[in-house]
């Protein structure tokens, strides 16, 4: 396992025990890219509107696509840290 992967895996355990509940922008950033990091794009359907979260973590995953996984769980790394500092 790579010391990036390893990293990223210890900011999504440690994305469970933050010190607050992050609003919901940065919640659906998270997912996004958790998401890009782990499946890579998105792709389906987008969620009709009546699932409006499903549509919101869509939409959140979309706007990153072509993002590199690497970069993705850099930049998941780094948020999780900047909201264990908060």
């Amino acid at each position: 396992m790579s010391d990036l992967q390893a990293q990223f895996e210890a900011a999504v355990a440690s994305s469970k025990s933050l010190p607050e509940r992050p609003d919901n922008t940065t919640l659906l950033t998270l997912y996004a890219l958790y998401k890009q990091a782990s499946d890579g794009d998105v792709e389906g359907r987008r969620p009709g509107f009546t699932d409006m979260v499903g549509r919101a973590k869509y939409d959140a995953w979309a706007a990153i696509k072509g993002t590199p996984a690497a970069g993705a769980m850099q930049q998941y790394i780094a948020l999780i840290e900047k909201l264990k500092a908060i």
